[in-house]
């Protein structure tokens, strides 16, 4: 909140006229009573109730403004705190997420913030206004009946026991409940996502009764919380009115004894009433609260990580102009989820500026987990990855990926259309460059006949363009950023013969002058590589042309007959 410091103390200042507002009326009930009503005086009478009613206009306008600045502080502290927690989030590696899961992750950024933002709209300020109410209207008791206070005193450590018992209960159960929604969140998103893998298999009963399973188990959290906190206001509420029952006894038998003025009982009485209201309304938000500090535990371990893939304090310019040069210098790498089992184990390697290499192997031979170092998603345990001859880890990140392109087996698509999703990869590019890169990957003929052409929504993840498509607009968002290193992670593997061919085109003319390398299944890309480093079991099997490696290499020889050339007739019957 320390950026609105001014509108909080604006608000503070609105609570605190609007609590002293209140806590004159007590005194002018006491006038009223005793001036007004005992005395017999009309006139005096009418002055009295005139200045209880600008007292009470006091107090609502005060209200009013009060109610306003919260609210508004409220709002603006949970979108500051979700800018916050985003900005932070996608500067996390690759490998925090695979631990803590996305689901979990937009759990806090929506559903935390949003409790956040009702708390402090709402609740905090209820809590603060019955807090400073309830010790001006102490205060006031006090310069009322010191006698009759001390009752009150005496009864106040009866009512802060069991808020401080069952309070820290609901706070354990809060942060609780907020983890079994994030896991219900989780999963839906999950589910849905896969919406066709879901409905393909008919796994649509498994998943509503997993679902359900997570419902109920947060309901359960839930229900726990809301009894501890139904506890904490019936105990805590009980004891404040049993106080004002024992203060009309004991301060009626005052006034029959002539120790008293009525006007001083009715006022004494307005302010005991004030304070337990008080007492039952901080009861009352008390649950908000500490669901809100199980909320801000949450954001704020999030805010705390810290990114494993650090930016170096001083980092190390590279080279201009970039030359795509690259090498790995015996490196070893296991991902942090499985750190018993090497995934890269003594790789060394040099990628000479302009070279295409292609890497090949057996699934789980490492050839995706080269790509990952070389992003810098991760760093290795054991020896260096260089860039135009600079040590990754001395290199600010985002400036070694501006210069390097990816296109993946599965190409990534976001909500929008063609424009934004190209220009995706260099955010300044105007519009003909943008269509001139549809044009080289062969984009421009199918995005044309759309609705809208360029500018037609593609739905969520572009889920309304074949794959094939997709991979075309992936390639063409590559080619528009012009990259120093070209990574292809199985990029033509999702197109059809003809997709293929025109892409396979656009990426010839892509790769040409321009470091490459290629994870391929298919024999005219793996043949078209200036070397070809077969990988498997994380280690470097062999090394050469596409010839060579068939007359030196058995594990080759075998993978270029099943995988890169397979048969492409079936046998039929009748």
């Amino acid at each position: 909140m320390a950026p609105y410091r001014w509108r909080v103390a604006a608000a503070a200042l609105a609570l605190v006229v609007a609590a002293i507002s209140v806590l004159a009326i007590g005194q002018g009930l006491r006038l009223i009573v005793d001036h007004g009503f005992l005395a017999d005086d009309a006139e005096r009478l009418d002055r009295l109730l005139l200045l209880t009613l600008a007292l009470i206009t006091v107090m609502t306008v005060a209200s009013a403004i009060r109610h306003y600045l919260v609210s508004w502080i409220g709002e603006r502290v949970a979108a500051d705190l979700r800018g916050a927690v985003f900005d932070h989030v996608v500067s996390l590696e690759p490998a925090f997420f695979e631990v803590n899961g996305v689901g979990e992750i937009q759990s806090r950024i929506t559903t935390d913030t949003t409790l956040l933002q009702t708390i402090l709209g709402s609740s905090f300020s209820i809590a603060l206004r019955n807090t400073l109410l309830l010790a001006g209207a102490l205060i006031m008791l006090f310069v009322t009946s010191p006698k009759l206070t001390s009752l009150v005193l005496l009864g106040l450590p009866l009512v802060l026991v069991p808020i401080l018992i069952f309070g820290r209960r609901v706070r354990r159960l809060s942060r609780a409940s907020q983890d079994r929604v994030a896991d219900v969140g989780s999963y839906a998103g999950e589910t849905l996502h896969a919406i066709r893998t879901v409905q393909a298999f008919g796994h649509e009963t498994e998943d509503r009764r997993r679902f359900r399973e997570r419902v109920e188990a947060a309901f359960a959290t839930a229900a726990a919380r809301i009894r501890q906190r139904s506890w904490l206001l019936s105990v805590a509420m009980l004891l404040a009115f049993a106080a004002v029952g024992v203060i009309l006894w004991q301060g009626g038998h005052d006034v029959l004894a002539g120790r008293m003025s009525v006007g001083e009982l009715s006022a004494f009485v307005f302010y005991a009433v004030l304070a337990a209201g008080a007492v039952g309304a901080i009861s009352e938000v008390a649950g908000d609260l500490l669901r809100a500090a199980g909320a801000t535990e949450r954001l704020l371990e999030l805010l705390a990580t810290r990114s494993v893939i650090a930016v170096p304090l001083h980092p190390s310019p590279l080279p201009e102009p970039p030359r795509g040069e690259l090498a790995l210098e015996n490196v070893r790498f296991c991902y942090p989820a499985r750190p018993e089992q090497l995934a890269l184990d003594a790789i060394s390697l040099h990628v000479a500026p302009g070279e295409r290499l292609a890497l090949v192997g057996p699934s789980g031979g490492g050839k995706s987990t080269l790509l990952a170092l070389i992003l810098r998603f991760y760093d290795p345990q054991a020896g260096r990855v260089r860039f135009d001859g600079v040590d990754l880890r001395k290199v600010d990140p985002a400036a070694l990926r501006r210069r390097i392109a990816l296109v993946s087996q599965e190409p990534v698509l976001f909500t929008g259309d063609a424009w934004e999703n190209i220009r995706y990869s260099r955010p300044e590019a105007d519009n003909e460059a943008v269509r001139a890169a549809a044009a080289a990957a062969h984009c421009t003929e199918f995005l044309e006949r759309l609705p809208q052409g360029f500018a037609t929504p593609l739905g969520p993840g572009g889920m309304q363009l074949s794959g094939g498509q997709r991979q075309r607009i992936a390639i063409a968002r590559a080619i528009l950023r012009n990259p120093a290193l070209l990574l292809l992670d199985e990029a033509t593997s999702s197109l059809d013969a003809e997709s293929e061919r025109r892409v396979q085109k656009a990426l010839e003319r892509l790769m040409s002058d321009r470091t490459s390398i290629v994870i391929a299944h298919r024999l005219a890309t793996v043949s078209a590589a200036d070397r070809i480093v077969v990988l498997d079991r994380g280690h470097i099997h062999a090394i050469g042309t596409h010839h060579e490696l068939l007359s030196r290499s058995k594990l080759y020889a075998r993978l270029a007959a099943l995988q890169f050339d397979p048969p492409r007739t079936m046998a039929t019957s009748r």
